[in-house]
């Protein structure tokens, strides 16, 4: 029997040894990060979805990782995949004790089974990209390039788009592929499939 989705964010975490990263754990738990929706109608909109999102995330990057810079030079950046892959959609969570995303009830009283989650609108609009990395500093260091995979991992499709142009980074871009895979092929595929 495999681990389940919970088991492998905390393996791949505490391998890391950053300090804080229990504390991170805890707190990920406490908001929800095991059962949020990744989003409100598109990829693994139901409960637990964003852990999910994140692991699938996290397998692409390695298999591209190791795949691109061959295992030797792939195991120098191991922990910097992990963190990077794991946590860039740790703002989906929301902040400020209020959830990113809260069940879509239409007006006959049931959740919407098109888009069962909606942004939630008690939470200022903050990209979940900036919750992401200001989530993870309250409890761990992050280096200068997984705050910029973090920040900048929806690439042309985010809200920062403008400041990726130029400026990418090996971390990043294998992030990014990473994500854009795992939500518009293995997690489209997983829906279509049923």
């Amino acid at each position: 029997m495999g681990k389940s989705t919970a088991e492998i964010i905390r393996k791949y975490l505490m391998e890391t040894k950053r300090e804080g990263i229990t504390d991170l754990l805890d707190y990920m738990n406490e908001i929800g990060f095991l059962t949020a929706p990744c989003s409100g109608g598109n990829h693994l909109c139901k409960e637990g979805g964003l852990a999910e999102h994140s692991v699938n995330v996290l397998m692409t990057a390695e298999k591209m990782g190791v795949a691109l810079y061959g295992g030797e030079k792939y195991n120098e950046i191991h922990d910097s995949i992990a963190i990077a892959a794991l946590l860039h959609d740790l703002g989906k969570c929301g902040q400020f004790g209020k959830s990113e995303y809260v069940p879509n009830i239409l007006k006959d009283g049931k959740q919407s089974e098109t888009k069962p989650y909606k942004r939630n609108t008690e939470l200022l609009n903050v990209p979940h990209e900036i919750r992401s990395v200001a989530i993870a500093t309250m409890f761990i260091d992050l280096t200068e390039e997984e705050q910029h995979a973090i920040l900048y991992h929806n690439g042309l499709y985010g809200t920062l788009k403008y400041e990726i142009q130029g400026n990418e980074t090996p971390l990043y871009m294998l992030i990014h592929w990473a994500d854009m895979w795992a939500s518009r092929v293995i997690e489209k595929e997983e829906k279509k499939n049923g």
